[in-house]
């Protein structure tokens, strides 16, 4: 006899099968983290940063993708300039009790985004008010404007220069996704800066 949860177990590794199978399937999609790794690699091969941001789950994954450029995803190679918004909890306390949530990171993207550089904003649901201020920011500053979102991300992917969209409705499912697209992001970066292409 099986353990009790077993099926859960079943249908969960199944959506998360399906999900990535959608995503596969979706040529857009393929196509949108290709050119997302070309972004990240051309900001990067001319000295610039890229600042990433996103709320709950969301800020997690732009955490992690963060430390992979900035530290290695797979080769010994030199830190490339890399950083996650919001996780100064004095500055993120300070701009949420003074200035209101909402510009949680347009305000850092203003400080420390300059010409060049690439805004990647994670939403799943793409309606995040923090991110599409930050978005606004990033495009005032001249920034290259990336955004990660689901099926439904309009909002979001009106304000960006590319928008990587994962073909689902599902949050925990998108972000599965976008771990996986961010993963492709850095290892095609990191190799193509290597190599010095």
């Amino acid at each position: 006899m099986g353990h009790p949860h077993t099926d859960r177990v079943v249908h969960y590794l199944e959506s998360s099968r399906d999900a990535v199978g959608a995503a596969l399937a979706d040529r857009a999609f393929v196509e949108s983290v290709s050119r997302a790794a070309e972004t990240v690699t051309e900001t990067l091969r001319a000295g610039k940063k890229i600042l990433f941001a996103g709320n709950g789950g969301s800020a997690a994954d732009a955490q992690h993708l963060a430390t992979e450029l900035m530290v290695r995803f797979y080769l010994d190679r030199a830190p490339l300039p890399a950083l996650a918004l919001g996780t100064d909890a004095s500055a993120a306390t300070a701009i949420g009790n003074d200035l209101g949530f909402e510009q949680l990171f347009a305000r850092q993207v203003l400080a420390l985004g300059q010409p060049g550089d690439a805004f990647i904003g994670l939403s799943t649901s793409g309606r995040s008010p923090n991110i599409l201020a930050a978005c606004k920011a990033a495009r005032e500053r001249g920034m290259a404007v990336i955004g990660f979102t689901g099926a439904k991300g309009d909002e979001l992917a009106a304000l960006c220069d590319l928008v990587v969209r994962v073909p689902s409705d599902s949050t925990p499912l998108i972000q599965q996704v976008h771990m996986a697209a961010g993963h492709i992001v850095c290892e095609i970066a990191e190799e193509m800066l290597a190599k010095g292409r």
